[in-house]
């Protein structure tokens, strides 16, 4: 692939928009930062707050702590931060400034203002709608099917912008020119100036967020009990390390992660353990920059059909993009990457998404075992063909399969998972 062709550009742009740095996990990063987008209209803090969100961002909500709230969950605890201390224009960074007093302020605030939640009437599966008063003065924000697109700002009844609410992620750039074969073609010849800033910065922050949640205490400290006497096992410090982030990530830990396809535990799993096997085999950082592109693209091809939010475990997807990462540092290329993918989302598509929390670690665990094993089945001359139940023919067909598996036939799963969440 030529740097003039337009796929290339294509590539390089959706790797700077999809590997970006967030605080925390981006559900309620987003309702912080509408939130915070509510308090900049109304030029004070809100004395109350009407927060109507979709189904899959209650359920993404309710169980993780949001960072800098002195160990808080929840929507309003997202929401209180977000319009006490947030900036809105640092996006899902919006919390990563709070100080200690504001986390006290957050407490506070929480106790005395009057903060509802209510399951929004609404077709789009994330859909953040935040109206804020202070005294007779409203501010109204919604954020709808990613975590940063704002389509609708109104103060007193008065717009401030608007704009159509579709399906698709307007915007961004168009993910349908994303296949295995032009994704191995890319990395084989970017130029790593091109991807070297995004691809540094997502090697710092999960590195260090892995590195935390191995030396801390983190929920279930999924990472430790992973790697316990197998610390030589290189697959074991692959699927330790990758759990050990989202340990951390999952129960509050102040640091940013690099996110892909809106998700910080599908950024992590895409990158931390391909992070691991070039540190331990030697790898160069070219190559290794070069795996990250391949790791990270296969990743949100498989999401793309999927869409952000689902019932289907996003770990999967980056779980199979890791494994295809590693496929390419070990030299293997189209054939055996494609095969690896394929192997991959076999054996693990039937994982349910049930809400960001602490055993988001151990499935990030078994997603990523589940990519190496693909990835050591067509090693061993092994593999699953077209037909075996999901699996069809060809890697863009089993993963535009595994698109309408997720997206269509899990709808009622997804509806299921969240009435079963809320009786809890």
């Amino acid at each position: 692939m030529k740097k003039t062709d337009p796929c290339y550009q294509y590539y390089v742009q959706i790797l700077k928009e999809e590997l970006r740095p967030a605080m925390g996990c981006t559900e309620p990063i987003a309702i912080a930062y509408a939130a915070a987008k509510a308090k900049g209209v109304l030029g004070a803090v809100p004395d109350r707050m009407l927060i109507e969100v979709s189904g899959n961002i209650i359920k993404n909500v309710k169980s993780v702590v949001v960072p800098h709230t002195g160990g808080l969950r929840g929507i309003p605890a997202a929401a209180a931060v977000g319009a006490v201390a947030g900036n809105p224009e640092a996006e899902l960074e919006v919390i990563s400034k709070v100080t200690e007093e504001e986390i006290d302020e957050t407490s506070e605030y929480l106790k005395s203002v009057p903060i509802e939640v209510r399951c929004a009437d609404t077709n789009h599966i994330f859909d953040i709608q935040l109206t804020a008063w202070n005294g007779q003065d409203q501010a109204f924000v919604r954020i709808v099917d990613y975590h940063t697109n704002l389509v609708c700002i109104r103060h007193n009844g008065q717009t401030l912008l608007e704009k159509e609410c579709v399906t698709k992620e307007d915007g961004l750039t168009d993910r349908r020119c994303l296949t295995i074969e032009g994704i191995v073609d890319f990395a084989d010849h970017v130029e790593p100036e091109d991807v070297r800033e995004v691809l540094e910065r997502q090697i710092r922050y999960n590195t260090a967020i892995a590195e935390e949640g191995m030396r801390g205490h983190y929920g279930a400290n999924i990472g430790k009990t992973v790697l316990q006497g197998r610390e030589q096992d290189l697959n074991c410090k692959m699927r330790a390390w990758a759990a050990a982030a989202s340990d951390a990530r999952m129960n509050g830990c102040e640091l940013p992660v690099v996110i892909n396809s809106g998700s910080g535990n599908q950024g992590i799993t895409a990158s931390v353990p391909v992070i691991v096997y070039a540190r331990e085999t030697g790898k160069t950082r070219e190559e290794l920059l070069r795996a990250l592109c391949v790791s990270n693209l296969v990743t949100t091809h498989l999401k793309t059909g999927i869409g952000r939010l689902s019932a289907y475990c996003g770990a999967v997807s980056a779980g199979a993009g890791a494994g295809a990462g590693v496929a390419y540092l070990k030299g293997g290329r189209y054939e055996m990457i494609a095969h690896t993918v394929v192997n991959t989302v076999a054996v693990t598509s039937g994982i349910i998404c049930d809400g960001a929390k602490a055993s988001c670690a151990a499935k990030i665990a078994a997603a990523v075992d589940a990519g190496l094993l693909g990835l050591a089945m067509y090693e061993n001359g092994n593999q699953f063909f077209g037909g075996d139940g999901i699996v069809k023919k060809g890697v863009e067909n089993t993963i535009s399969t595994v698109g309408k598996l997720a997206r269509l036939g899990m709808e009622q799963t997804d509806k299921e998972i969240i009435h079963l969440m809320m009786e809890s």
